[in-house]
């Protein structure tokens, strides 16, 4: 895989400040403050209610804090309309699922192409573009393969083209690896690891430690809406 890395200076991608997160009587995040730099790769990690899923929404713009404030990219998100919430997460944001959610009427190329058109991309460049990404993923003799006549591993990284297919700001994953085999989980562990070595913003979000281990640089630990634990990984690359 050849990725070309960014040449823009680094800067603070991700503002979190004092953020809270109500559901009627429950705070799903209490005073949440965190910051991510430019080609910085994060691991969320937590127990299983713990606010991690929480916060992911709060920084693709799928969901607004109940107070505090979500700078990501320059992006004031509470600013923003939910039109251009929407338009924010199609140029800015890149997500990765557990369960790929593709599209099962299209075939790969055309499951990545669609995310440059729906910003405003010709179909040709866009689907130039998506070409390109599986090239440089290892999935160029695929395109034309529907989704569920490709393996696991696959499915994982055309929906990693899809999700860089903008240029995005910030890359989020969502138990990335969660629905593989150990041998496409791996493969996909080597991908991510890749793109922050050249320069893409990740945040991870994970119950495995070892993946936290492999492709972070720090982890960030929730437990009961609050971050108790902002550490660095020894072993990262």
């Amino acid at each position: 895989m050849t990725i070309s890395k960014s040449s823009e200076e680094p800067d603070m991608v991700v503002r979190v400040r004092d953020v809270r997160k109500d559901f009627g009587d429950y705070a799903a995040l209490d005073g949440v403050g965190l910051e991510i730099r430019a080609g910085e790769s994060v691991a969320v990690m937590g127990p299983s209610g713990s606010g991690k899923s929480t916060l992911l929404n709060l920084l693709s713009g799928l969901d607004r804090p109940s107070a505090g404030s979500v700078v990501v990219g320059g992006e004031d998100l509470g600013r923003l309309s939910e039109r251009g919430l929407a338009v924010f997460r199609r140029r800015r944001i890149g997500m990765v699922f557990q369960f790929f959610n593709l599209l099962d009427d299209l075939p790969a190329l055309d499951n990545i192409a669609l995310a440059g058109q729906l910003v405003g991309m010709r179909a040709r460049p866009a689907r130039r573009r998506a070409a390109e990404l599986m090239d440089e993923l290892g999935i160029a003799d695929r395109k034309d393969i529907y989704p569920a006549a490709l393996s696991g591993g696959e499915r994982q990284r055309v929906a990693v083209a899809r999700a860089l297919m903008n240029r995005p700001a910030l890359l989020l994953a969502d138990e990335p690896t969660g629905a593989l085999d150990r041998r496409s989980g791996e493969a996909v562990v080597e991908l991510l690891t890749e793109l922050n070595r050249v320069g893409q913003t990740l945040i991870l979000v994970t119950h495995d430690p070892r993946l936290a281990a492999r492709c972070a640089s720090r982890v960030v630990e929730i437990e009961d809406g609050r971050i108790v634990r902002d550490s660095v990984v020894e072993s990262a690359r």
